[in-house]
């Protein structure tokens, strides 16, 4: 069954990179998040100032790390000793080289939907940074724009709302209650449907299951 689903992934992927093309965005396809970390970091120059969002699926790839020992300016909230700090950082990364997210979800026709709380991260995919790379599982794959919506707020809100163990609905229940709770995640919401500047935007598509 694996062997059968990786040949539709690769076809499926393709046909992707096509349609990211048309839409000013530059797309690449790899196996495994091993090589989507090697493809990462050689796209990106040492010496280079480099932000992120709090992504699992970037930080699953081993990218990270690599940035963080490597030859970089790293621009890491997590590294933050005080509230203030964090936000100061979250705020540099508007001013980074490269700015590494994943999406909440993409259409098979290159177009991609993010939900966040803060709004740094979807902030940053639509302006600052001069490059932005998004890594994401084909897991995140779907159909249509509206399957990408009801991707981004069914599936993957409630996963994060439970692993921030934030006092939500959908984190009770697991499914969108449309709430307007002082602690939802779904405050901001983007579709990326065309990059102004070409080539700014890079989306590496993994054949894996990674992030929510």
């Amino acid at each position: 069954m694996d062997t059968f689903r990786n040949m539709r992934n690769d076809k499926l992927a393709k046909a992707m990179i096509n349609k990211l093309a048309t839409r000013n965005m530059e797309g690449f396809y790899v196996q495994t998040k091993e090589e989507a970390k090697e493809l990462a970091l050689s796209l990106i120059p040492e010496g280079s100032s480099v932000g992120w969002g709090g992504s699992m699926t970037v930080k699953a790839t081993g990218l990270l790390d690599a940035l963080i020992e490597g030859n970089y300016k790293e621009l890491n909230r997590d590294a933050a000793k005080t509230p203030e700090e964090k936000d100061r950082i979250s705020k540099e990364c508007f001013f980074a080289d490269y700015f590494l997210t994943s999406c909440n979800a993409i259409t098979e026709d290159g177009i991609m939907v993010n939900i966040d709380g803060n709004g740094n991260r979807v902030a940053a995919i639509v302006y600052g940074p001069s490059h932005v790379i998004v890594i994401t599982g084909m897991n995140k794959v779907v159909r249509t724009e509206e399957d990408a919506l009801s991707r981004a707020r069914n599936e993957a809100a409630p996963i994060n709302a439970q692993r921030f163990g934030l006092s939500t609905p959908c984190s009770t229940t697991g499914e969108c209650a449309n709430c307007l709770s002082p602690e939802t995640v779904c405050c901001q919401f983007l579709t990326t449907r065309y990059s102004k500047h070409k080539g700014r935007i890079k989306v590496i598509l993994v054949n894996e299951d990674l992030g929510f």
